[in-house]
């Protein structure tokens, strides 16, 4: 993992969302399978059709370890773009992790595994492989334009796309509000009266 990956994975979604002005982040329903799953990493797209995951198993083939599929699925609720033997795969080949704007199935299974998965659910109905779809193109998921290679990252908050352009400089905005959002909590902790002055500054802006 390079280091601004390992910089990101340290920091917080909210943080680095606040750094974009609220821009770039997953439609909340995207959410990860456990609580505890996070990830950092350079995102390989996939574009593929409803209910056809052969560009889901190329993606496999091409990633290297802390990639993090992202799954352009159109939104489908009904036919999972992956289970347990294919997240498992994903595990094998040191994949970071995967996004979906869509569902999986086997949940015990792969909760069982630890894999960081995001997706909007579970379904029990499974895909086909009738051989289409594409990997390494800008796709739309969640709401977003993902294109191959930005930085992904996901925790128990969402999911939040940085354009790899914009890494060092997002990465340093997202640092700095943690640092004032630390010295703003140690200002008013136990302070009534200052958190009183701080109501009223806010409430009585233009």
């Amino acid at each position: 993992m390079d280091a601004l990956i390992q910089q990101f994975r340290n920091l917080p979604t909210t943080a680095i969302s606040d750094a974009m002005e609220g821009l770039n982040n997953l439609e909340s329903a995207i959410k990860p399978l456990k609580e505890e799953f996070h990830f950092a990493g350079r995102a390989l797209t996939v574009l593929m059709p409803v209910g056809d995951n052969s560009a889901v198993l190329k993606a496999i083939g091409e990633a290297r370890p802390g990639d993090i599929i992202v799954v352009d699925s159109k939104g489908d609720t009904y036919r999972a773009i992956a289970g347990d033997f294919v997240v498992g795969m994903m595990q094998t080949m040191e994949i970071g992790g995967l996004v979906v704007d869509g569902v999986i199935r086997d949940l015990e299974a792969i909760k069982e595994m630890n894999f960081p998965v995001f997706s909007k659910g579970t379904t029990v109905a499974s895909s086909g492989k009738a051989g289409v779809g594409q990997t390494n193109i800008p796709i739309s998921c969640g709401g977003v334009t993902v294109f191959p290679g930005d930085i992904i990252i996901g925790d128990i908050d969402g999911v939040v796309v940085v354009p790899q352009p914009m890494g060092e400089e997002i990465l340093i905005k997202a640092k700095d509000k943690i640092m004032k959002d630390k010295l703003r909590a140690e200002k008013y902790a136990g302070k009534p009266e200052e958190i009183r002055k701080y109501i009223a500054m806010m409430t009585n802006k233009a």
